[in-house]
């Protein structure tokens, strides 16, 4: 292209080469004006969904409840050992907890393997250091459920091995993106690890939650993960299920993945 460009007259060649330019800018773009989600993350687009689940009995998923949540990008994946690694490379930071265990799969022998033995603070430094964020908890089970309403999985109502990783059924972590992905096309959103995100937690903040854009209660000892693991049953692996550890925890079934903004 640029090579015939330079075989046009000089005065033509500048506006042509700048009009070339711009029309690979614009390939970009998609038909909603949306500049295409950067590399191995999704676009989750901003829309309203029902938070929680209304069962018998006490719970602190209930009551379910109407949210709106703003576009936004998440990573189609957890964050893998050889992504952690790079950040302790470039950062000097120390390697997980776990770091170099087998039957954690855990270290350099199994790269595409999602990181564990990471704090909610290593995971938030982690996530500063690729320009992103860790989702907040309500963005987590937006775009955990899909599309999809009124169903307990990621995939529908049903779970079993082929859609996720879960009740010790294959002995520890899968290489992520494994199974099958939810309609959003995001992997593992349902077991291989626990994911952190940026909530604090409280057992009866569904009580009182705002209904746009909820960033959990202002303060807490606990910080709230979702998804389930490998070692969960598959009660834990619910979209709505929610659980809390203490930010400095750090455990061989908890990773993370990042989430980033939209261009407003």
């Amino acid at each position: 292209m640029f090579n015939f460009i330079k075989s046009i007259p000089k005065k033509y060649a500048l506006k042509m080469k700048t009009l070339f330019l711009i029309l690979l800018a614009l390939v970009s773009i998609n038909l909603f004006g949306q500049i295409e989600p950067p590399a191995n993350m999704a676009l989750i687009p901003g829309g309203q969904f029902n938070m929680g689940k209304n069962s018998p009995g006490p719970s602190d998923w209930q009551p379910e409840h109407k949210v709106t949540i703003d576009a936004f990008y998440l990573d189609k994946y957890e964050v893998t050992n050889l992504q952690y690694l790079e950040f302790c490379k470039a950062t000097n930071h120390a390697l997980p907890m776990f770091w170099g265990m087998k039957e954690f799969r855990c270290g350099v022998d199994f790269p595409d393997h999602p990181v564990v033995g990471v704090s909610f603070f290593e995971a938030e430094q982690y996530a500063k250091w690729a320009k992103k964020r860790l989702p907040t908890e309500a963005e987590w089970e937006y775009a955990a459920r899909g599309g999809l309403v009124d169903r307990n999985y990621p995939t529908g109502d049903q779970l079993d091995s082929t859609k996720a990783n879960y009740g010790r059924i294959y002995k520890g972590s899968l290489k992520v993106g494994s199974l099958q992905p939810n309609n959003f096309g995001i992997y593992d959103m349902a077991g291989n690890v626990w994911e952190w995100t940026s909530d604090n937690y409280s057992g009866d903040y569904y009580q009182t939650s705002p209904s746009e854009n909820p960033k959990g209660p202002e303060r807490s000892r606990f910080k709230v993960i979702r998804g389930g693991s490998w070692h969960s049953g598959a009660m834990c692996n619910q979209n709505y299920y929610r659980n809390g550890l203490s930010p400095s925890w750090v455990d061989f079934a908890v990773g993370f993945r990042c989430a980033l903004n939209t261009a407003k």
